[in-house]
């Protein structure tokens, strides 16, 4: 047997045997409750996961990219977070970037025998910086692909972070915070793309966000750096003008019109009473951070 036959997510599941007996809602029954015990696994990693969100941030502070490398389910979630943050959190997609074994194309597509390319995975990473973050994101902890950009990224000085769902994953090795969420067995065994998958995405999801919050993106719970590019987010904008100036919706508007659609600088504006230009001069002066320029007044 070899160690990847060892892993935990690799092993059958003795509550799900029956899964081809079961009537539809059986079975949709039975996945739900496997699903249900993948909130409590990222609990029992939250220490290791708020020590990586520490490390990115100093390095964003100092200018540094955070950089995702995965293949497979684990690399189309990386992706999937990095293109969510220029909307929701107007982030250039310079800083926070996904690479993916086999490249881009294999997000819609399977590239077969990528993820066991670690000269490609170290070839991925070799643009990385003493200031970035690599993070590593691996259900087994072992994708060769993976392995080979944290170890290409440590080399060049890059602070590195990994995410596993098995218990001592071989990328521990590479990673100067490793985030283990012991999945457990799959509800169809080695199917990775259910808890394993659910798991990341929560993982994900938890890192970026509060990344964001810590850079002063969020105020009170309010993504006041939205970028309103389509109609939904024009009415968030305004909903959100609404709720941290405490006004209504046609003032709002008209502060967002005067801030150049600018969420921060329309809520700052109608906080402080001034012109759209002092509120952005006084954000630009506390780094984007509103409450801190509220708390000057």
């Amino acid at each position: 047997m070899t160690l990847f036959d060892q892993l935990g997510t690799e092993q059958p599941n003795p509550r799900t045997i029956d899964l081809d007996r079961l009537d539809t809602l059986a079975i949709l029954e039975r996945i739900n409750a496997e699903d249900q015990l993948v909130a409590d696994a990222v609990r029992l990693a939250l220490p290791d996961l708020a020590r990586a969100v520490e490390i990115a941030y100093e390095r964003w502070q100092r200018g540094g990219r955070v950089v995702l490398f995965g293949a497979g389910t684990s690399g189309r979630l990386g992706m999937l977070d990095a293109a969510e943050l220029g909307p929701t959190f107007g982030v250039s997609p310079d800083r926070y970037v996904a690479r993916m074994a086999g490249g881009a194309q294999a997000f819609l597509k399977a590239v077969e025998g990528a993820e066991d390319d670690s000269a490609a995975g170290a070839l991925a990473a070799a643009d990385l910086q003493p200031v970035d973050v690599a993070f590593g994101i691996a259900a087994s902890g072992r994708t060769p692909w993976v392995i080979g950009a944290l170890k290409e990224a440590r080399e060049r000085g890059a602070a590195t972070l990994g995410l596993a769902c098995v218990q001592k994953p071989l990328l521990a090795e590479h990673a100067d915070v490793v985030i283990v969420v012991d999945t457990g067995p799959e509800a169809i065994t080695g199917s990775t793309r259910l808890k394993a998958g659910t798991a990341q995405k929560l993982v994900l999801n938890s890192f970026s966000s509060t990344l964001m919050i810590r850079l002063g993106k969020v105020f009170s719970n309010l993504m006041v750096d939205v970028h309103a590019t389509n109609e939904k987010l024009r009415r968030r904008a305004v909903r959100l003008v609404e709720d941290g100036a405490a006004v209504d919706s046609a003032t709002a508007q008209r502060a967002l019109a005067r801030a150049n659609n600018e969420v921060k600088t329309a809520i700052a504006l109608l906080r402080l009473g001034c012109s759209a230009e002092e509120a952005r001069a006084r954000l630009d002066a506390s780094n984007g951070r509103l409450r801190e320029v509220l708390l000057q007044t």
